[in-house]
């Protein structure tokens, strides 16, 4: 039976073909057995045919051309390979030259990926520099080489490089610049938000380079890049810059450009990017590498956006507070979103936004323990028989009682409640309202210092006490129940049932508009046992029914002996 088939530049389907029984002719080829190989067979027919596209027949052995174009140049070419997902290591999965190591192992252990590597810098520089930075301002231009952070970026990383076999020469330019930015700050004697972030960019920086070197030298094609010149970028806030829509179509340009000239792996610095205004080098806020993995991922259309961290995945709490944290399999972007915002330090609190514009599933994965399965983030999942998925603990938390001067059917309190905190630029966290008081929380990472804290408290306070009488309790955290709220009443009901038998008062509760997310405010000091009295409770096979059956000041045995 007769068949035809073309080839017009794509790769021919897997046929079982023996190259020895192949003869190429002038004006056909013949085979008399079946082929071992198509790629044999498509590196033969490539070979005979080089830019001629063919018609070609099927019958008894024989492959007649029948179809020459001479009008078109075609080349025959395998199909091309496509970036497939990113991969993002935090500071703890490339802190050292071994670390690098496995992490280079772990990337070619998927064969079948293509990815681009988004690189936090490594472990403590970040925080190093920042320290660097405010000694020079104190210490004098001549003393700035005897700054001891200085002097352990310049070890680790020199010491990095030795290890994994690359040329210091990779990082020797940056090192020699960090120098030079730390002299300009000690001569000016002032740390500004802009020289802030060009500093704590050199780490980010270093590790790509040295990561990149390293994959170079072991023959894997590679390719360095400054997110600040690929693309990405964002609104002036230095430290804090939100990233802007004419990203994507720039990161896009640029790497699938570069990409389809050479197929070397792009290693991408998380953290930075470009202020649109000042072109000043900005940062995304601490854990910003997150949003630099998402934003590439979106901008790529990729397949999948792989977060690998120093646990197994998003956690049913904090493993610090409680070491009987359970990985939890699958959540959707509003929860992600949620527990990054109130405290769960895997994720980036703006880093889902990109994934969830993309419908881009975002992976949670340990670079110390590949073979766990990880967290899946999608944009839903399979809530029938979900409750609660995690417990996230907010601490250092103050928390304001406003209640207005005038008697019910004030209009307007609200609005001039938070002008006064739009006006003062302080974030608020949780709110609890009625009509003539209102309850609220403030997010601590406003406040830089301890002085800076107590001033703008005490102007909050000042402002507010124009228009009503204002309690300020400081010392509360906020403990954000993350699930199902379709199952909200049987959550509040367990969970105060809990609270209760361990003596614990709530003193405010709320419900977030995203629906899965319920807030309670406790003190200080009683927020980790409550978390591990809520986590026995939900998480753990017949400890909700012991609870359940205490009288009340009991506290539940799985809870005390934790």
């Amino acid at each position: 039976m007769a068949a035809s088939m073309q080839f017009y530049g794509v790769q021919t389907p897997e046929l079982a073909l023996n190259s020895k029984a192949i003869e190429f002719g002038s004006k056909g080829l013949n085979f008399s057995a079946l082929v071992s190989s198509a790629r044999v067979f498509s590196r033969n027919v490539d070979h005979a045919c080089k830019n001629i596209a063919l018609r070609v027949t099927c019958e008894a052995g024989r492959v007649e051309l029948l179809e020459r174009k001479s009008s078109e140049t075609f080349k025959l070419n395998r199909t091309e390979k496509k970036l497939t997902c990113v991969m993002k290591f935090g500071g703890s999965s490339v802190a050292s030259a071994e670390r690098m190591k496995q992490v280079a192992k772990l990337i070619l252990s998927f064969p079948d990926e293509k990815p681009v590597v988004v690189l936090s810098a490594m472990a403590k520089t970040t925080n190093k520099l920042l320290m660097a930075g405010e000694k020079a301002v104190c210490c004098g231009v001549t003393n700035v080489d005897t700054i001891e952070e200085l002097s352990y970026i310049k070890e680790l990383h020199i010491r990095t490089a030795h290890e994994l076999g690359v040329e210091t020469a990779v990082i020797a330019e940056h090192l020699e610049g960090l120098e030079q930015l730390l002299k300009g700050i000690a001569m000016m004697k002032e740390l500004t938000l802009r020289s802030r972030d060009y500093l704590v960019s050199f780490g980010e920086c270093m590790s790509t380079r040295l990561f990149a070197a390293y994959l170079n030298k072991i023959g894997h094609k590679a390719r360095q890049y400054d997110a600040f010149e690929i693309g990405i970028i964002t609104t002036d806030d230095f430290t804090n810059a939100d990233i802007l829509e004419a990203t994507y179509p720039a990161v896009s340009k640029k790497l699938l450009g570069d990409w389809s000239k050479e197929n070397a792996v792009p290693i991408v610095t998380g953290f930075l990017g470009k202020g649109w205004r000042s072109c000043a080098v900005t940062t995304l806020g601490r854990g910003g590498s997150d949003l630099t993995a998402t934003t590439i991922g979106k901008a790529l259309g990729l397949r999948e956006i792989q977060v690998w961290k120093d646990v197994d995945g998003v956690l049913t709490c904090d493993p610090n507070i409680y070491c009987g944290a359970q990985p939890v399999p699958h959540l959707t972007f509003d929860e992600a979103a949620e527990l990054a915002y109130f405290g769960a330090q895997v994720l980036h609190p703006l880093s889902m936004r990109p994934a969830r514009e993309g419908n881009i599933p975002v992976r949670v994965k340990n670079s110390y323990n590949p073979t766990a399965p990880g967290t899946v983030i999608t944009r839903s999942r399979d809530m029938s028989k979900a409750v609660l998925t995690s417990i996230v603990l907010k601490r250092n938390v103050t928390m304001l009682d406003i209640t207005s001067t005038r008697m019910l059917g004030q209009y307007g309190f609200l609005a001039k409640v938070f002008s006064t905190f739009e006006k003062l630029g302080i974030s608020v966290d949780v709110v609890a309202t009625s009509e003539v008081s209102i309850s609220l929380t403030l997010d601590p990472s406003k406040f830089c210092s301890r002085e800076l804290i107590q001033q703008e408290l005490d102007q909050v306070v000042e402002e507010l006490e124009k228009i009503a009488i204002v309690n300020l309790l400081r010392h509360r955290s906020i403990i954000s129940l993350i699930g199902n709220v379709q199952r909200s009443s049987f959550i509040l009901e367990k969970g105060f049932r809990v609270l209760r038998t361990n003596g614990i008062n709530v003193q405010m509760i709320s419900q977030g508009a995203s629906k899965v997310n319920i807030s309670l405010i406790v003190n200080d000091d009683e927020a980790e046992h409550c978390v591990k009295a809520l986590h026995s409770a939900f998480f753990e096979t017949g400890t909700c029914e012991a609870v359940s059956e205490r009288p009340t000041g009991y506290i539940a045995a799985s809870s005390r002996n934790l």
